[in-house]
């Protein structure tokens, strides 16, 4: 939460100009203390519906230890859900006429599993940018997570993201490259994130249309990015919020795939992300994967209890610093009435005051 500049000690005034929260001690006097409510658009396919809510609760929920946090999971009809996920959604799911009544003070967009070349041929295409328009212009801040942010930036901008070529999958270190916005205030100048994608937006097609990087790695490209007035839209392109154990269980899945005959060549391990004992482990597990194959048996089980504290996670601390960043300055910006974006003195053009 935020200092009051309850004096004028000059160091208030210099944590100001660095991008610290500090709050006027006339308004801390009058401000109203209440819970937040962050709306959780949850696209993930049903066998991840669960653990990504999971990420995302546990990333906003440690991020601050102070502030009391309402979340508001919802998730998009258009989306193929077999029984259980479909299940899981009424019991637990709000609906978007439920939470547009509501307001929300913040929102985080999920990624999705996509099928289709283009991603305006996705059935989720047109409600999520009805659901995106919406949080324009009524919710303070909107955090777009990996593909959501490549359908914001298709949808609002007309940039189509761009195959890799390959898998960008594993963990990456980064830089903060523009260390004056509050966003990254605190924040370690270099850290990892980890992806798991095949598609890109690059640095210029952001700045392209006045968007801001703010985080980016030479092996993995951006990571952080903000629209033009600096905070109403919030782009990752990484997986901050994956626990220790989400790459492994991708690379279960894709070895599976493997095994089935789903894929032809066997996974290669993600980068950075396993210690050398670890990935000596997984070696032995492909030769005797592999071996089982030749002989028509039944391939063994990845070892995963051999694995599970092997298993380092040199990302979780920054995602904290910089999602406690984000719910700070919604904190500090929107509107007790949560149907209204931002309190009566902020512009809408430039709500953190950055441009200035």
């Amino acid at each position: 939460m935020p200092l009051v500049a309850h004096t004028d000690l000059p160091a208030f005034h210099r944590l100001r100009e660095e991008g610290g929260t500090v709050l006027p001690s006339d308004y801390a006097l009058h401000q109203d203390i209440r819970a937040m409510h962050i709306g959780l658009l949850n696209m993930m396919p049903d066998p991840a519906l669960a653990a990504t809510e999971r990420q995302f609760f546990r990333l906003v929920g440690e991020s601050n230890q102070i502030a009391q946090f309402y979340m508001h999971p919802f998730t998009l009809d258009e989306l193929p859900r077999g029984p259980g996920g479909q299940a899981h959604v009424e019991q637990y799911y709000e609906t978007f006429e439920t939470i547009k009544e509501s307001g929300l003070d913040a929102l985080i967009i999920t990624g999705a599993n996509v099928n289709q070349p283009d991603l305006a041929m996705e059935p989720f295409w047109e409600p999520l940018a009805e659901v995106v328009d919406w949080a324009w212009h009524h919710v303070t801040s909107t955090l777009c997570s990996c593909l959501a942010t490549h359908a914001v930036m298709q949808a609002r901008h007309g940039e189509r993201r761009r195959h890799r070529g390959n898998k960008l999958w594993g963990v990456f270190d980064h830089r903060v490259v523009d260390r004056g916005h509050p966003l990254v205030a605190g924040v370690n100048t270099r850290f990892d994130v980890p992806h798991s994608r095949f598609n890109d937006i690059s640095r210029e097609q952001f700045e392209r249309h006045g968007l801001k990087v703010l985080v980016e790695s030479e092996r993995a490209g951006v990571h952080l990015a903000v629209s033009r007035d600096g905070f109403r839209m919030v782009f990752f392109q990484g997986h901050p919020e994956y626990d220790s154990i989400s790459l492994l269980k991708e690379y279960k899945r894709e070895v599976g795939r493997f095994v089935n005959g789903e894929r032809e060549d066997f996974p290669p391990l993600p980068e950075n992300y396993l210690a050398p004992q670890a990935a000596a482990i997984l070696d032995e597990h492909r030769e005797r994967v592999e071996q089982a194959l030749l002989r028509r048996a039944p391939a063994p089980q990845l070892p995963e209890a051999l694995l599970l504290d092997r298993l380092d996670n040199t990302w979780h601390d920054s995602a904290l610093a910089v999602v406690n960043n984000w719910i700070g300055n919604v904190y500090q910006l929107t509107n007790v009435d949560r149907r209204i974006p931002f309190r009566p003195s902020i512009d809408p053009d430039d709500p953190l005051g950055w441009r200035r």
